[in-house]
């Protein structure tokens, strides 16, 4: 069953709805209003991929092109785009070290891992 999205032109809201075929002719109404004066809305979509592919598709050299290793923001941006192509939580710890990363914070200003109570032998740098 396919879900359409609408914007309602009276009051700007933007609504789904979930309609039991593919008939192209609707007669969506706003959720908000109730109008009936809507546009139909081009809706993104997700494409399901193996561990396989995600991880072949990771190891491609592209995928580190942008990235520069001395800029925090750089490091942070790829570090998030790699968490979510593995699609696993990484615990609050991931996430306090990339937002840290994304306010300018250098790496070697995070600490030994030792201070942090992580096994480890020194600094992530």
């Amino acid at each position: 069953m396919p879900l359409y999205e609408y914007r309602c032109q009276q009051c700007r809201r933007r609504f789904t709805v979930l309609l039991r075929s593919f008939s192209t002719e609707v007669a969506a109404r706003c959720t908000a209003c109730g109008s009936a004066d809507v546009a139909r809305l081009i809706s993104t979509f997700a494409v399901l991929k193996s561990e396989e592919s995600r991880l072949e598709q990771m190891s491609d050299p592209s995928w580190l092109g942008d990235v520069d290793e001395n800029d925090p923001r750089s490091m942070a941006r790829w570090m998030r785009r790699m968490g979510a192509e593995l699609g696993e939580d990484l615990g609050p710890e991931f996430s306090e070290m990339v937002d840290r990363l994304e306010a300018g914070d250098d790496l070697g200003e995070l600490g030994p891992a030792e201070e942090r109570g992580a096994p480890g032998d020194g600094d992530f740098d």
